[in-house]
């Protein structure tokens, strides 16, 4: 059914999360507005694997196929050793992902995907995203939710924290947070895919396990970038941001003696960046009254099952249906909040559960490692591991 177009949602944060939920209310009838602080609506120069959950989203909104051409289809997933480079293939993609999911696993460079999602909302109401617009807070009654800017105040039905990690949204509804810090590091680099060896430009995705540490890079843009991420044991860098910028050297230095194709995407890497790992414990509830959360700003996850930014459209498109379901808005809130609490938190665990299984001293050496592999990454296990989040289906979900 069509929603009263009066019905005004009001959503802080342009991301991911953020613009999936503005255009899935748009698309039910909703008046929406977002309200991000950045000056231009763009997102960290970085890859996201989008798994066929994520991409069932996209394509049930209506931008499925744009964000495919921009994207890489991942034929598989593979092992390889920290030294060796030793290869063991995990799963196969591509037309095995279409015919078992019903649809691809793509890599998607992140400004791609913001960008395809910015679109399809101003194509249904242009002067929907609203920039620099510092969140300061918000109030609420019984029969609406005002959000408290820097420059003024806007009234609506009901607010949105799509607002990331550091949610001020979540901080108004429960206070601070208590993050810990997991002791592991992540480097980041985009790389132009003609800086690499064609032994490199493969449209896979590749886990690099080793005692210590891991890599994954997997390709971007249509092939014309490659993403890198490094993730060591390392407690000395205390900034959970992705905008803290390193060195070739230091991150060279965390991979010595690692194979030497790791070694050339580092030395290909212009800048890398790294930012500390931070883990919080799966909230309770994330809904007061007109108020509700989704995305980082409610269920934070290490990046270690490749669930983040597809949690985030899981959460836009099942909010929709929510609030299209009940004409009650705090109902409706609840009603999202109780389709996702189990999910969001098996990922959330699942995630940290995969740190282990990547850092195994197992790894030490091709020998221990065939068999660390032959057990933790067996067929059984892969499919007990994935398949209950590929088939996740957004419209058949009760609500």
């Amino acid at each position: 059914m069509m929603r009263n177009s009066k019905t005004h949602i009001l959503i802080a944060g342009g991301g991911i999360g953020g613009l999936t939920a503005a255009l899935a209310l748009l698309k039910r009838g909703f008046d929406v507005d977002v309200y991000e602080q950045a000056s231009e609506l763009k997102e960290v120069g970085a890859g996201v694997q989008l798994s066929p959950n994520g991409n069932r989203v996209l394509f049930e909104l209506g931008v499925g196929e744009a964000l495919m051409a921009l994207s890489c289809e991942a034929t598989g997933k593979e092992i390889r050793l920290w030294n060796s480079g030793h290869t063991w293939k995990l799963f196969d993609l591509g037309a095995v992902s279409v015919a078992r999911y019903g649809y691809p696993y793509l890599t998607v460079y992140r400004p791609d995907l913001i960008e395809v999602l910015a679109q399809a909302v101003r194509a249904i109401k242009p002067d929907a995203i609203h920039l620099k617009a510092h969140v300061l807070g918000f109030t609420q009654d019984a029969h609406s939710v005002t959000l408290q800017l820097e420059n003024g105040t806007v009234q609506g039905d009901a607010l949105i924290g799509a607002d990331g990690v550091h949610s001020v949204i979540r901080q108004g509804l429960f206070g601070a947070d208590e993050p810990e810090h997991t002791g592991l590091m992540a480097w980041r680099g985009v790389i132009p895919m003609e800086r690499l060896p064609e032994h490199l430009r493969r449209p896979v995705g590749t886990n690099w396990v080793g005692p210590g540490a891991h890599v994954v890079n997997y390709p971007l843009h249509g092939g014309a970038l490659m993403n890198f991420i490094g993730v060591v044991e390392r407690s000395d860098i205390p900034v959970e941001s992705w905008s803290v910028r390193g060195s070739q050297d230091d991150c060279l230095k965390d991979f010595a003696g690692w194979h030497d194709d790791v070694q050339r995407m580092i030395q290909a890497t212009d800048t890398p960046f790294k930012w500390a790992l931070m883990q919080r414990a799966p909230m309770a509830r994330w809904s007061e009254g007109r108020v509700s959360l989704l995305g980082d700003a409610c269920h934070p996850t290490l990046p270690f099952l490749a669930q983040g930014a597809v949690m985030a459209l899981e959460d836009g498109f099942i909010l929709a249906r929510a609030l299209e379901a009940d004409t009650d808005i705090a109902k409706a809130l609840r009603r999202y909040e109780a389709a996702r609490l189990e999910r969001t938190r098996r990922i959330v665990q699942g995630a940290a559960d995969n740190t282990k299984r990547f850092h195994n001293p197992e790894l030490a050496s091709v020998e221990g490692a065939s068999a660390y592999v032959d057990r933790e990454w067996n067929e059984e296990r892969v499919r007990q591991r994935y398949d209950w989040l590929f088939t996740y289906d957004v419209t058949q979900v009760p609500i």
